[in-house]
């Protein structure tokens, strides 16, 4: 089979299912990072930052 036999459908499939397999291992990774114990509190500080009150949001009063 050379390459300029491959027809449209058989490289889209290709396509798509190698795809599919990149994103799914690149969430499996995210995944795995987010969950990994060492980085639960990092995460926890960071979810509360929001809620931190900073004198730098008080300018002017």
């Amino acid at each position: 089979m050379s390459i300029a036999n491959l027809e449209y459908e058989t490289v889209a499939r290709f396509a798509q299912q190698g795809g599919l397999v990149y994103f799914i291992l690149i969430f499996v990774a995210g995944l795995i990072y987010a969950l990994w114990p060492k980085h639960k509190e990092a995460f926890r500080r960071l979810a509360h930052l929001p809620l931190e009150e900073d004198e730098a949001d008080h300018v002017g009063s």
